[in-house]
């Protein structure tokens, strides 16, 4: 597996090695000695699934502590753009994103640590996308940024996306207090 670092602290993408051919692929979406020899040394306790038509755009969610989790992400079928925003306050790229297309074809993840809201929007239907968490799901803890807050600028490139009733009340980084330090 192939480690990639992204220029935001802890954030990494990762390339696993995928075998085709003529029945199909293999690859190893995660192996634990392979994580801690890449420095990436995490228990996940939960895997969540999700699948989406295109258009749908979920996020940008956190949880808070001690609650929070860190996430190993992927695309098992479709195409989404993935979004990270650094919510850690004493990091130097705090209020920084960066966006990651994640696909069936080239099959990379994104492990996302500790204190990051994270959103994706789906580019194709139907998208299924995947991530193993290193803490439980939380509800009193969930929260969430605005997906088109005007502080981050993210290119999402779609004006209209499909939202949970939640997304559509999160609020603004602007007022936001981040309980990461």
């Amino acid at each position: 597996m192939e480690k990639i670092e992204t220029g935001i602290g802890g954030l990494i993408l990762l390339r696993p090695r995928v075998f085709e051919d003529d029945r199909g692929y293999f690859m190893e979406s995660f192996n634990r000695s392979v994580f801690n020899r890449l420095n990436l040394d995490v228990d996940f306790v939960q895997d969540n699934e999700s699948q989406s038509e295109k258009g749908v755009l979920r996020g940008l969610h956190f949880q808070h502590p001690p609650h929070a989790q860190a996430k190993l992400v992927r695309v098992i079928r479709g195409a989404a753009l993935d979004v990270v925003v650094d919510i850690r306050r004493s990091s130097p790229t705090y209020g920084h994103h960066r966006s990651f297309l994640l696909d069936d074809k080239k099959r990379e993840m994104l492990f996302i640590p500790e204190g990051f809201a994270h959103g994706f929007l789906a580019l194709e239907t139907p998208t299924l996308f995947s991530y193993k968490c290193s803490n439980f799901y939380c509800k009193d803890a969930e929260d969430g940024l605005a997906w088109n807050d005007p502080t981050f600028n993210i290119q999402w490139d779609i004006q209209n996306p499909i939202l949970s009733e939640k997304d559509k009340r999160a609020g603004l980084f602007s007022d936001f207090q981040t309980p990461f330090n």
